[in-house]
């Protein structure tokens, strides 16, 4: 696995975990927290994979953006 993607599958862990206690705290309710610590969580893991391969280097719209203003 790349370290690109363990990276990403560590972050999800991470707020998934924040995401269902803070959901929680705010609700009381399990069923709702559940909820709302898969779906937020995971569209932000997404989010976060690909910001995290724009930084990377490469050919990412970072780097492409700075290419262009120093080229």
């Amino acid at each position: 696995m790349s370290r690109d993607l363990t990276k990403t599958f560590s972050y999800m862990c991470l707020h998934l975990l924040v995401g269902f206690t803070v959901a929680y705290v705010l609700t009381g309710s399990l069923a709702v927290a559940g909820g709302i610590a898969l779906i937020e969580p995971l569209v932000n893991t997404v989010a976060f994979y690909f910001h995290e391969r724009a930084w990377s280097g490469g050919k990412g719209p970072l780097r492409l953006a700075h290419a262009h203003a120093h080229g």
